[in-house]
């Protein structure tokens, strides 16, 4: 008898097995962007950047998204009035829509930064831009990926 509830439950964790997998986190959606841009802004409007106030640069299309090249440049003075406190990059799928965040004082110089990310599907790759006068301001890039990265095996 002991034997036969040990199949038993051999045979219903299989069973039950790509049922918990598929439970597992799923990737970002456009509304849990908006959710994380919220709390990265503190519920503060964000504003469309003006041409060229941010400069996003990723490859529009990418082979493999395990690494993929990203810089973020804010035009900006970067004077103690006038400069920008925190660049974040937001994406829609990845698993987490928080992908990286980049902090600055007037001492940077200028706000730039270079970085890899990985990507999970094709999707918008946001940068949005805190400024010292407490505006937020925002651009992004759509990026075809063929082979998407953060995938669990």
């Amino acid at each position: 008898m002991s034997d036969n509830l040990t199949r038993r439950h051999a045979l219903a964790l299989t069973l039950a097995a790509p049922l918990v997998l598929r439970l597992s986190p799923a990737g970002a959606t456009p509304e849990t962007m908006r959710l994380a841009i919220e709390e990265f802004t503190r519920g503060a409007p964000v504003e469309q950047a003006a041409e060229g106030a941010i400069e996003l640069k990723i490859p529009l299309l990418v082979e493999n998204g395990n690494s993929v090249p990203l810089s973020v440049r804010v035009t900006s003075p970067m004077t103690p009035e006038d400069h920008v406190e925190e660049v974040a990059i937001f994406n829609e799928v990845n698993p987490l829509p928080d992908t990286v965040r980049f902090r600055f004082t007037p001492r940077s110089g200028t706000a730039r930064a270079d970085t890899r990310i990985r990507l999970n599907g094709t999707q918008r790759v946001h940068a949005v831009a805190r400024l010292s006068d407490g505006r937020h301001i925002e651009t992004y890039v759509h990026v075809t990926v063929t082979a998407p990265a953060c995938r669990e095996v």
